[in-house]
């Protein structure tokens, strides 16, 4: 196949209305004059991201969903995304057949259609690149920046089962659990969730807000040192996925569940004063939060306390590019 013909066959069907076919050198958007654009991108590249022999169709939705997770903490509505495909030559017509169905999947799922990109050859491994674009209402872009003195931290979800589920893919371990357990996990880390549910709450009550991609530990870090902040998290308070109690005795710890990365959960500090209609924003929307912590004046990084003591980590997140 040429890039036309792989264009024709898999990615025209997936095109929006402002993808002009696919037929153009771009797309285009069009919000409304009170309307501000949210623009982020992420790619996933096998053996870093996701592992070879990944099922197609988990590949395609971890793509669109890690830039779904940071529009949904800046409290932006999905409105259209671009895709950039490296291609080697193991990624062939059945696999783009079963990538583009988990893309078609979850286009329908989000409500977000592709708006254009680009497709290359690669000599050895799938590269995707992901441009996400959302929309909110002008100047309510929820911001790193922004936390205060006294704001509480809340956490949605669960952590630590996306590095428990990569654990189990990486050892073949997990006897001790069962296969509903080991199942799930796997696909916490193979699809994560992206909180788009949470997006308006974010948007309308957070003073701070970032989704948790590297680690706890490390986004909170982000969070505190965007605004000037000291971050104090205690860990008896963080909600863990309840199978890893099961892995604690077994290689996988409390550490790693902190700063494992892969989540794709909201990190909010929410002003006190806001914290019931947060907490009732989200329960309609059916998604769990926790206060975990709150934020302290002077400081300029998160604590994380245990019986407390702050917490040591030999590495607080991933960090691109650190082996």
């Amino acid at each position: 196949m040429d890039e036309l013909e792989l264009i024709d066959r898999f990615f025209r069907p997936l095109a929006g209305e402002g993808a002009l076919g696919l037929l153009d050198d771009a797309g285009f958007v069009s919000p409304s004059s009170d309307r501000d654009l949210v623009v982020t991108k992420d790619m996933i590249a096998e053996g870093v991201h996701f592992l070879p022999g990944d099922p197609p169709e988990t590949v395609a939705r971890k793509a669109l969903r890690v830039n779904l997770s940071d529009l949904a903490a800046k409290g932006a509505k999905p409105l259209g995304y671009l895709l950039a495909l490296a291609q080697p030559p193991h990624c062939n017509e059945p696999w783009l057949k079963a990538f583009c169905e988990g893309l078609a999947g979850d286009q329908e799922r989000y409500r977000i259609a592709l708006i254009g990109g680009d497709t290359i050859a690669s000599p050895d491994r799938i590269t995707v690149s992901i441009t996400a674009i959302g929309t909110l209402p002008t100047g309510t872009m929820v911001h790193r920046s922004g936390a205060k003195p006294g704001d509480i931290l809340y956490l949605s979800g669960t952590i630590g089962g996306s590095n428990a589920g990569l654990s189990l893919l990486q050892d073949r371990s997990g006897a001790e659990l069962d296969e509903e357990d080991r199942a799930r996990l796997v696909l916490r880390y193979r699809e994560p969730q992206p909180r788009t549910g949470l997006a308006e709450a974010v948007r309308r009550h957070a003073s701070a807000a970032l989704d948790i991609s590297d680690g706890l530990a490390g986004d909170a870090d982000k969070l505190a040192s965007a605004s000037g902040v000291r971050a104090v998290i205690e860990a008896r308070h963080v909600p863990l996925d309840p199978a890893l109690s099961k892995l604690f005795d077994h290689g996988f710890s409390l550490e790693k569940a902190l700063t494992g990365g892969d989540d794709y959960e909201i990190l909010a500090a929410i002003p006190p004063g806001e914290e019931n209609a947060f907490k009732e924003a989200a329960a309609r929307a059916e998604i769990p939060v926790t206060a975990i912590g709150r934020v302290e004046a002077n400081g300029d990084r998160a604590v994380i306390l245990k019986d407390g003591e702050e917490m040591a980590f030999s590495r607080r997140s991933f960090v691109h590019g650190q082996l």
